[in-house]
């Protein structure tokens, strides 16, 4: 009987599968004048979250694949959410992660594909159709496709929050005194940038940018990108330093010093 590891690792070619029919429905879309759904309307915060048809298009193509090959395992998805969601496998699926720069013509978005294996992210990809690169990662390491060509990428080294590069999506994700601690990081490092959803992660496993700090995430939005950072050595936490599954908080550093230091910051 394979092991979990070498198990996900076989099914790579299937990720990429994944990724070929996500691009295929979103790309379509992608710079045209679709209509634009706000899904946060109905909630308290009013927070404005967009949704589209290349979302639902992407993640229904990705659901009938999967249904297809594998009717055993679970899925869960940001659009249309779980079934068989204690499956010994299920895959998390967020169809465009970053759909606030898809409507407004911006290339950072991408297409979040993971995979738990008894509820740990084993395997995970982000892919970025429009500019045709692919990061992805397991266990066994992590690795960035372009033009056909496959290359292994790994973190980089910084000594610690003065050397470092930090991103967020955006301050407006912190709430009460998150926003306190989160400027206290800030404040201490040497470059900040905003605005690049889950391709900031895939910069951490690079080895360009050093610290992702971000809040209010839900599963799909961090679960695939997991793999690919601490395949690459980097870390993926929450606020309290404890190994990250699900959303809520989330820290994902390149290199141990500037974890830590983020850490003590964060309180944790």
């Amino acid at each position: 009987m394979p092991s979990p590891i070498s198990a996900a690792e076989s099914l790579i070619p299937f990720l990429h599968e994944l990724a070929d029919a996500a691009g295929e429905a979103i790309l379509p879309h992608f710079r045209t004048g679709l209509s634009v759904t706000d899904k946060g309307a109905a909630t308290t915060d009013g927070v404005f979250d967009p949704v589209t048809i290349a979302d639902r298009n992407a993640e229904t193509a990705m659901r009938e694949l999967i249904a297809r090959r594998f009717p055993e395992h679970g899925i869960l998805g940001e659009e249309f959410g779980a079934e068989n969601a204690d499956a010994e496998w299920v895959w998390v699926l967020d169809p465009i992660d970053g759909t606030r720069a898809f409507i407004s013509g911006l290339p950072l978005w991408g297409v979040l594909i993971g995979l738990r294996h008894q509820g740990v992210p084993t395997l995970g990809m982000v892919a970025q159709p429009y500019i045709g690169e692919r990061f992805y990662g397991s266990a066994e390491g992590a690795w960035v496709e372009r033009n056909g060509e496959r290359r292994p990428i790994r973190t980089r080294a910084c000594s610690g929050l003065a050397e470092a590069t930090l991103s967020t999506t955006m301050p407006q994700l912190f709430v009460g005194d998150e926003q306190d601690r989160y400027r206290a990081v800030e404040r201490s490092v040497r470059l900040t940038r905003y605005g690049y959803d889950c391709y900031a992660y895939a910069m951490v496993a690079s080895g360009f940018i050093d610290c992702v700090i971000e809040s209010g995430l839900k599963p799909y939005d961090i679960e695939p990108i997991i793999p690919v950072i601490r395949g690459a050595g980097g870390f993926v936490t929450d606020w309290a330093g404890q190994d990250k599954t699900g959303g809520g908080q989330v820290l994902a550093a390149g290199d141990r010093r500037v974890l830590d230091a983020a850490l003590e910051m964060l309180g944790g």
